[in-house]
């Protein structure tokens, strides 16, 4: 029989799966980077085991998943010294990675997705709301307003809960806040009242200041000081287009005076506005300059949102800076985006890595694939992407080979392929041609379906188009494959999601040797997930049937199990099974642990890969 991989899944004698260590919990839990069991009956761990990057080093956080547009801010939110780490990637969720080191020698350890299950809209800041000491919250309410969790602390650590009713000015009206911007608050005149600032999408910037402390579980109320604080306006290079911010306060120099740092998404670098009176007065009429560096300046591709931090113990705040994405091309930061400055002297720094959280990450809507490409009988990994940061012109597939043995994997980065100049690499793979190693099935964002025949000699990895074969889909987009022969007759059909959310059929009419495709259906057994369609088949349930695990745009997984015969599949909806991957989740199974069971990986939005093994 046919070796097969339908987007990383090993189907040739049936289905099987991956697995991993670091698991999800509550933010407190007791269990570090592991997630509690499912529905489905997976546990999502974020190092399982050894996954070793380009350069030889051991990625920290393998598989967190991939960023693509973090915010960050450093707060002891547990009153334990030293600073936790939490994270916005998705709207609405909070990741926290509590520190396991210490002040002067950090150590994050991802928690959880959804910090206390709270829901922070498009941005958080967390800041000591009633002057007792500890952070209480504040998140974007939708559609730009304001709302608050206030910090109870209990014996088992802090819990936020929600303040009713959402911030407001002092005539009783909800303050608005444009949703794509992201606040700050500090007391810039050192009065002991809190003062908010607010970007405008004009370039700017409004200051509200409280009028009184109040107690407890209540909101204070906020007068608008000025629209147009400092006369700033930050104003894009680009015709006369302004588009969105961020911003932060910190005194690096010492001085007393809380001095602004901006960033724009007009703007590459970020922008330093010096406050040049301390308190209790303040000056911030300063022009903006350049935020001082050792070395080459900030550029990134813009709209960069700045954080602070002292995590070394040295009482200088480093600089952090979480890159959004602007008028500069996302795409070629799409992997390499939160960076971290070490302050060096007073408001200088150097760059210390662009990927503070080293984790597994190819972009953006990575598509991953298992598959035994040298045939030692170990799985090994392949991740695609929509475009590939160092080739902007193109789709890539990046290749970690597996070093380990059957049960114990671990994955090193061996190569890049770039097949095609297209756009979104769907990998499948499977023995099409009967020469007992694994072909390449391509899906692709417009160009349909390429085919690709494996001619890789000893350790050299390479795969060569098979124009007779190239498919054109007949209707949408986002073609993503699997492969698996369902009726039994030795010959691997083709299977491919797409745009619509609903599944194509192609039947393989030809023979062991020679593959060809003809469509059967664009609407396979009438399944449609919505948006972005990305099909895999396994044997989640050791019956010798293939079920049928399909992701989507909105994340997570739906499971269609097989309740016909080997030569007459019918798929039926389990309600009960659900994982929670990341959106754009397209799963691939695969037993690298050799135990049996099928693991799951995924692959998603943000350009990373998701991990989840799988309990008895």
């Amino acid at each position: 029989m046919g070796l097969a991989m339908g987007l990383g899944l090993a189907l040739g004698v049936g289905g099987c799966a991956a697995a991993g260590a670091g698991v999800e919990g509550e933010s407190m839990g007791p269990v570090p980077g592991v997630q509690p069991l499912s529905s489905s009956g997976y546990v999502r761990e974020i190092a399982p085991f050894p996954v070793v990057d380009v350069d030889g080093k051991p990625y920290e956080h393998p598989f967190l998943g991939g960023l693509l547009v973090p915010r960050v801010q450093f707060v002891d939110v547990d009153g334990s010294g030293v600073l936790d780490l939490f994270l916005q990637e998705r709207s609405g969720e909070l990741m926290h990675f509590r520190n396991e080191g210490t002040s002067s020698e950090p150590r994050f350890v991802w928690r959880t997705d959804r910090f206390q299950e709270l829901d922070i809209g498009e941005w958080f800041r967390f800041v000591d709301l009633y002057g007792n000491g500890r952070p209480d919250l504040l998140a974007e309410e939708r559609f730009s307003f304001i709302r608050a969790f206030q910090n109870v602390a209990t014996p088992e650590g802090p819990r936020f809960e929600l303040v009713p009713d959402t911030l407001r000015d002092v005539e009783g009206r909800p303050i608005f806040a444009d949703r794509q911007n992201i606040p700050s608050v500090t007391d810039i005149d050192c009065n002991g009242l809190l003062d908010l600032f607010l970007g405008r999408i004009d370039g700017t910037l409004a200051r509200y200041e409280e009028t009184e402390r109040v107690e407890e579980g209540e909101l204070s109320r906020f007068r608008l000081v000025t629209e147009r604080f400092a006369g700033i306006e930050i104003i894009g290079q680009i015709g006369t287009l302004h588009g969105a911010n961020s911003m932060a306060w910190a005194d690096l120099d010492g001085d007393g005076a809380m001095d602004l740092f901006w960033g724009d998404y007009f703007e590459p670098s970020l922008l330093l506005l010096e406050n040049t009176v301390p308190c209790p007065g303040f000056n911030v009429r300063s022009d903006p300059t350049l935020v001082p560096t050792e070395g080459p300046s900030i550029s990134t591709s813009g709209f960069n949102a700045p954080a602070f931090g002292d995590l070394d113990g040295d009482r200088r705040e480093d600089l952090f800076i979480g890159v959004l994405g602007g008028a500069f091309n996302p795409a070629r930061t799409a992997a390499d985006n939160l960076h971290h400055y070490r302050q060096t002297s007073e408001g200088r720094f150097r760059l210390v890595t662009e990927r503070f959280l080293h984790g597994l990450d190819v972009g953006s809507e990575s598509a991953v694939a298992l598959v035994d490409l040298d045939g030692n009988g170990t799985l090994d990994l392949v991740v695609g992407n929509k475009i590939d940061p160092m080739e902007l012109g193109t789709g890539r597939l990046h290749v970690y080979r597996n070093t380990g043995t059957p049960t114990a994997p671990e994955f090193r980065f061996a190569d890049t392929l770039s097949l095609a100049p297209v756009y979104h690499y769907a990998p499948a793979f499977g023995d099409l041609w009967g020469e007992d190693r694994p072909g390449l099935v391509l899906g692709t964002w417009n160009r349909g379906i390429q085919f690709y025949r494996n001619a890789s000699t000893g350790d050299e990895l390479r795969f060569e188009a098979d124009t007779t074969l190239t498919l054109t889909l007949t209707r949408g987009s986002h073609a993503t494959p699997a492969l698996a022969d369902l009726n039994g007759n030795g010959l691997l059909d083709l299977y491919v999601g797409r745009s619509s959310g609903e599944i194509s059929h192609y039947r393989n009419v030809g023979t062991p040797t020679e593959p060809r495709f003809e469509l059967e259906t664009d609407t396979f057994q009438e399944i449609d997930v919505g948006r972005r369609s990305a099909p895999t088949f396994v044997d989640l349930d050791g019956n010798g049937l293939l079920d049928l695990v399909v992701g989507s745009e909105r994340g997570g997984a739906i499971l269609y199990r097989n309740v016909g015969t080997s030569t007459e599949p019918r798929f039926q909806e389990d309600p009960e099974w659900e994982v929670p991957l990341h959106r754009y989740s397209l799963p691939a199974f695969g037993d690298l642990t050799g135990d049996g069971l099928p693991e799951l990986l995924s692959g998603g939005l943000s350009g990373g890969v998701q991990f989840y093994r799988r309990g008895r």
